[in-house]
């Protein structure tokens, strides 16, 4: 029996990560993948899984991206499950999904994530869990900086297992996300808008330094060997980009 869970893929020129992520949906009767204009080997990859429906809208936000993903792609299904290209599902979260879909009590489920680095996982990160597994009915979707956030108002489920998240793509492409994402957020920031502890440090300065180290204990520090560094590099780097933006602002107006 299938489960009632459509899984969705957002995907922009993801050859290196799709089809570790679709081998991992060969459970779901139906994959929507929602493909920004690629020109890479993401639509050929996509379309070698019969289990996908390829759809094709151009990016101008997650938020955007993700309503038309669940509402205007004929989703039937009880629930989505609402992924990144680079993100996989093991088998024994599928089989907690069989579980906990189930229970008709729950709205979603928050997921925690394994992270690796070029295949390499890591003891712990930086990246928190979050709702991923939802209603389509119930699912409230904003976008607060550079990305989207899913909400309930429904009982919640904590998954136990963890998502893989492994980007392989290349270095370049990071770097060039982290300038668009360092933007969005500073652009948040220097709003004032829902401001959290740590953007007051960000708007101090004091993040580059700090999410580093903390990154780097995450990630098992020694024990994880040039993983755990180049992670906390990354963190620390995107931090950097962050704080230059920032401080440029307050520069600019004298402060």
């Amino acid at each position: 029996m299938s489960l009632p869970i459509t899984p969705i893929v957002l995907t922009y020129n993801e050859e290196p990560n799709l089809r570790r992520a679709l081998e991992s949906l060969a459970w779901a009767e139906r994959v929507i993948v929602l493909d920004s204009g690629s020109t890479d080997a993401t639509k050929t990859i996509a379309k070698s899984f019969v289990n996908v429906d390829w759809h094709v809208r151009p990016f101008d936000s997650h938020l955007a991206q993700w309503r038309h993903g669940i509402y205007e792609t004929g989703v039937m299904s009880e629930f989505v499950l609402a992924l990144d290209a680079d993100m996989s599902v093991p088998q024994q979260f599928v089989d907690e999904m069989t579980l906990s879909t189930r229970k008709e009590k729950y709205h979603g489920g928050i997921t925690p994530f394994e992270y690796r680095i070029l295949g390499h996982p890591l003891t712990g990160s930086l990246y928190p869990p979050q709702l991923r597994l939802f209603r389509p009915d119930t699912v409230r979707i904003g976008q607060v900086g550079h990305t989207q956030e899913f909400v309930t108002a429904g009982p919640i489920y904590r998954f136990k297992t963890r998502l893989i998240l492994d980007d392989r793509k290349s270095f370049e492409r990071w770097v060039s996300a982290q300038i668009s994402y360092s933007s969005l957020e500073a652009t948040r920031i220097n709003a004032r808008s829902r401001m959290r502890w740590r953007d007051w440090v960000r708007a101090l300065g004091l993040m580059p330094g700090m999410a580093g180290a903390l990154a780097y204990c995450r990630a098992g520090g020694p024990f994880a060997g040039p993983a755990a560094v180049r992670y906390a590099y990354e963190r620390a780097g995107y931090e950097c980009l962050l704080a230059i933006r920032l401080m440029s602002t307050r520069l600019e107006k004298g402060d």
